[in-house]
């Protein structure tokens, strides 16, 4: 019970920063551990192992985006009755949302493994790279189950305020990966396939973990076996929030691999420089994970105890906070990409792209986190449907047509890293008229109206 947090009362500056800061703290890791498995592999393996790594992420992100999404949308639910006290439904969405997890991450493995070399040959992938990036790619997803059953359990902890116990299972999982990594690459010759292994094994930890956590808690997020079952109501409530979570983190991880097609056709040299540059971009990304999962969670929780102005206020601090972060982040990436790429690979040609990419975009960071924290908030607003759409629109259809669009005309690599800032300069205009012009805080309960019609007062 000490872990959780009631965000419906007391200061919500600070309730957002202790529920956010846990989560820094566990993206940071990740990131960290990320780029410790990337490093690892480029230094000991060389350039075409790295490129078959970092390559393999768009794809990754595109087949766990979907359930990821999906699971954030079923904490919405827990969020809403957890604010409103209803302990019965509570459990009952808890309960659901494990079983929809545990038929989600048996499809995921399935999938990850059987479509891996179609997917990764229907990209464009270096001949010389695909049979590394096949290995690599199927070896993690034998983890699939716990990839999805992880963020199942963390989105139940993070629903009641509890973002410090999914950290400190997490620091277990990095020191581990780390570990094997070492182990499996360095020690054994293990090759890609001894990363994605030491990756699979320590998310299992971590998802063994939180299920333990939740199997032994004494207060109303308590998992219990025999009431493991899907509640009809609950899941056509889980879809209403989470499928349209699901399709936009699919949409920009679709978006993301058509990208990633075009690089892949610039060679070896651009895809170590593209994927390279994705790790040290996740540092950008730290604030923005945990301000939007804090807004998500807060906005539900106030919404659910019907506080409105409270949901307003909270809501207004997290996009200004997440914003002046990211921003300074990008600041700091743009002087010292050169010195962090290093960290990867020492190759001049892949040194060049990358930080090429890092000081065209690094400096709109904050369209980037505004987009985000807007979207999130609408989640938590029980709006899913508004961001998905914006996303869809902007990140992927605008996206994809101005990058087929320019390569037309040219085949300079520097249009394509220009498609990132464009696209989310647009979205943070589209989700400031919505933020300003629309009534997002009522009809919560109500089911989710056209987009356009919220824009109306």
């Amino acid at each position: 019970m000490s872990n959780m947090i009631n965000m419906t009362e007391g200061s919500p500056k600070r309730l957002i920063l202790k529920f956010a800061y846990p989560i820094l703290l566990s993206q940071l890791l990740q990131q960290l551990y990320n780029t410790v498995d990337a490093a690892i592999v480029g230094r000991a393996l060389g350039k075409q192992a790295l490129a078959a790594v970092t390559s393999s992420g768009t794809l990754i992100f595109l087949l766990i985006s979907f359930f990821v999404g999906t699971t954030m949308g079923a904490g919405v639910i827990i969020s809403r009755y957890f604010g409103a006290k209803d302990e019965d439904n509570m459990s009952k969405a808890i309960h659901t949302n494990v079983v929809l997890g545990l038929i989600c991450g048996v499809v995921l493995t399935v999938v990850g493994i059987w479509f891996t070399p179609t997917i990764l040959r229907w990209m464009g992938t270096d001949p010389a790279v695909l049979p590394s990036s096949i290995t690599y790619f199927r070896w993690y997803f034998v983890g699939g189950l716990s990839i999805v059953m992880y963020n199942t359990f963390r989105s139940i902890l993070n629903a009641v305020g509890d973002s410090k116990r999914p950290l400190y299972y997490l620091m277990v999982s990095a020191v581990l990966n780390i570990i094997l990594d070492l182990l499996f690459v360095v020690v054994f010759r293990f090759g890609v396939g001894g990363a994605a292994l030491a990756t699979t094994i320590s998310q299992t930890v971590s998802a063994i973990l939180c299920l333990i956590s939740l199997l032994r808690e004494k207060a109303s997020c308590k998992i219990s076996v025999k009431k493991l079952k899907i509640h009809p109501p609950l899941v056509k409530e889980i879809v209403r929030f989470g499928l349209p979570s699901g399709v936009q983190n699919s949409v920009i991880a679709f978006a993301n691999v058509i990208v990633q097609s075009f690089i892949n056709g610039f060679g070896q040299d651009a895809m170590a420089a593209y994927g390279s540059h994705a790790k040290v971009e996740g540092f950008a990304f730290l604030p923005i994970t945990c301000f939007t999962m804090a807004l998500t969670t807060y906005i539900s929780q106030n919404l659910g105890a019907k506080k409105y102005d409270r949901a307003k206020q909270g809501a207004r601090f997290g996009i200004i906070a997440s914003i002046i972060i990211a921003e300074a982040i990008g600041v700091l990436i743009y002087l010292l990409s050169p010195y962090l790429l290093q960290i990867f690979i020492d190759d001049p040609a892949v040194l060049a792209l990358g930080v090429r990419q890092a000081r065209t975009m690094c400096l709109f960071y904050c369209l980037l986190a505004f987009s985000h924290c807007i979207a999130a908030i609408c989640r938590g607003a029980g709006k899913a449907v508004v961001p998905m759409i914006v996303m869809l629109a902007v990140w992927c259809v605008i996206r994809i047509a101005y990058i087929y669009i320019v390569m037309h005309f040219t085949n300079e690599i520097g249009w394509i890293y220009w498609a990132y800032p464009i696209t989310w300069g647009i979205s943070s205009i589209i989700y400031l008229i919505y933020f300003l012009a629309s009534d997002w805080i009522h009809g919560y309960e109500q089911k989710p109206k056209h987009f356009f019609a919220h824009l109306h007062h």
